[in-house]
């Protein structure tokens, strides 16, 4: 039973590598997409940021169509899309094609996520959903890291067509994957749209998704200009980036096994701690950034925290809204993602008019505003549980 469950979860997160593949691994890739269509790098950049949009679009309300069908039903379909834009993307006579192929599955990305995170919450006891949870973000984890250094391999050693089919090849392997070993997963009592929508009357939830946007705002207007530091600041060789990017994603992956034990039994102390700790982090990586040994280990660091941060945000949103769980997921892609774009786009303008060192500060802004979110979260729970403790008491 253990080992099937085991399997299951496996299964789940190789689906969300297959899925953050496709999103993040066209970023190796971009030079050579651009010289294939005769189109410029930053045209060829809507690919990724066209991408994140749609997925920030439809976060909130795809989940909430799909939350009544059966899930296993629901991960084929996701997966089958995106096997076969895959398929067109190699083939595509030109870039409206490709572009058209990548935008379509984005917008059905947060279902899969949605109803993964809520299949692999119901495989376990209570106490022990944060641990599930963290195992699933493996797939994330390597999709971000493992995915691009990939795909730019394949691009340069064979063809871009060949690292395209690299994108189609894994998610079709987990599609196969989901049809033989994943157990149809029928939802057993269906909320309705309007119980699911009820949670936004909670001060809860758009305090938690206000924090969501907040903490990944705080690591993304770092990390998405992470080569440029390394290569300005710190004066690394791309091969020495390269390599920092792979230490990133293998701490990150420890990151991951961290938050579940954290999140399963001291999940606010570890909310409250976050951007204290992530910002001593982006204060050292500011004052030693001009030395490669210092910020090696740094970035080693940073990696545990930044998939520190990523859990946080999935059980902040999660726990606010536990009776609609899987649009409670749809939320939690939704808003991070647009943190995602909220933070690179500051941390852009940071670089534009104080130069790649000051980009930390972009990040620290954020994480000040993450921890008021987080204490005002905190309060407001506090006081729930005081005023249930009264009630229950009369």
């Amino acid at each position: 039973m253990a080992q099937s469950k085991s399997l299951i979860i496996f299964i789940l997160a190789f689906g969300i590598f297959g899925i953050i593949n496709t999103e993040m691994g066209v970023i190796g890739i971009l030079p050579q997409i651009s010289q294939q269509f005769g189109i410029t790098v930053s045209d060829a950049g809507l690919l990724v940021s066209l991408f994140a949009l749609a997925v920030a679009i439809s976060g909130p309300f795809l989940p909430l169509l799909f939350s009544g069908m059966n899930r296993k039903i629901a991960m084929l379909m996701v997966i089958g899309l995106f096997v076969i834009t895959n398929v067109i993307s190699v083939y595509a006579p030109n870039f409206t094609v490709l572009l058209i192929a990548r935008i379509i599955p984005a917008f059905l990305h947060p279902v899969y996520f949605s109803v993964a995170f809520t299949a692999a919450a119901n495989s376990v006891s209570k106490d022990q959903v944060p641990k599930v949870i963290s195992k699933v973000f493996m797939g994330v984890t390597a999709g971000m890291v493992i995915g691009t250094p990939i795909t730019s391999f394949i691009a340069d050693v064979m063809s871009l067509e060949a690292s395209l089919w690299f994108f189609a090849v894994v998610n079709a392997i987990a599609f196969v994957a989901i049809l033989a070993f994943i157990p149809s997963m029928p939802v057993k009592e269906k909320l309705s749209y309007g119980a699911q929508l009820g949670v936004l009357k909670k001060p809860l939830v758009w305090i938690s998704i206000v924090t969501v946007i907040f903490l990944n705002s705080s690591m993304y207007a770092v990390y998405s200009f992470f080569a440029e530091y390394l290569d300005t600041v710190t004066h690394m060789t791309g091969k020495q980036i390269s390599l920092m990017l792979v230490l990133f994603g293998v701490t990150g992956m420890a990151g991951n096994l961290l938050a579940g034990k954290l999140l399963s039994n001291r999940a606010i102390a570890t909310a409250i701690v976050f951007p204290f700790v992530f910002g001593v982090i982006y204060l050292l990586a500011y004052l030693l950034g001009n030395f490669t040994i210092p910020m090696t280990i740094i970035i080693a660091l940073w990696g545990v925290l930044f998939t520190l941060g990523l859990n946080i945000s999935q059980y902040w949103i999660t726990s606010s809204a536990p009776e609609a769980p899987d649009f409670a997921n749809g939320l939690f892609v939704a808003f991070a993602n647009l943190g995602v774009t909220v933070g690179t786009l500051i941390g852009g303008m940071f670089i534009a008019s104080m130069g790649t060192h000051h980009v930390v500060w972009s990040g620290i802004i954020f994480l000040a505003l993450g921890f008021v979110t987080i204490m005002l979260r905190t309060s407001l729970g506090s006081k729930k549980a005081r005023s249930k403790l009264t009630l229950t008491n009369h």
